[in-house]
């Protein structure tokens, strides 16, 4: 009986190991800048899908995003989609309303190819 028991052991141990070793792999990827990202949430599912997509402004907005790069990251990857004021049902593009920490608004159209930009409050 202590034969098997040391035998099961081994191999649970060999098991263990080498998963181990994939988990330290893919935490370390995924802290690295290139890593994996993770959104579980609806809200950075939001965010990350408009990343994903080319972004065209409304007129007189352009220059404003092209200017001011802070001012695109505080929306784009640091924002606060307000479903409550978000038409997420609209055809043929669901309309969010994003909200910055500083408390600034833009309000976008995401379309399958695009992203419109229509208003910054």
């Amino acid at each position: 009986m202590g034969t098997g028991f040391l035998r099961r052991l081994g191999w649970y141990l060999v098991g263990l190991s080498i998963g181990i070793v994939f988990l330290v792999f893919f935490v370390q990827k995924k802290a690295g800048e290139k890593g994996v990202e993770f959104c579980y949430f609806p809200n950075c599912r939001v965010l990350k899908d408009l990343r994903a997509k080319p972004i065209t402004y409304a007129e007189g907005l352009e220059n404003r995003f092209a200017r001011d790069s802070v001012l695109w990251h505080s929306f784009f990857t640091g924002g606060d989609v307000d479903f409550g004021q978000s038409d997420t049902k609209a055809k043929p593009c669901p309309t969010y309303t994003v909200r910055n920490d500083q408390g600034r608004v833009i309000t976008l159209d995401n379309c399958e190819s695009t992203v419109l930009v229509k208003s910054l409050e």
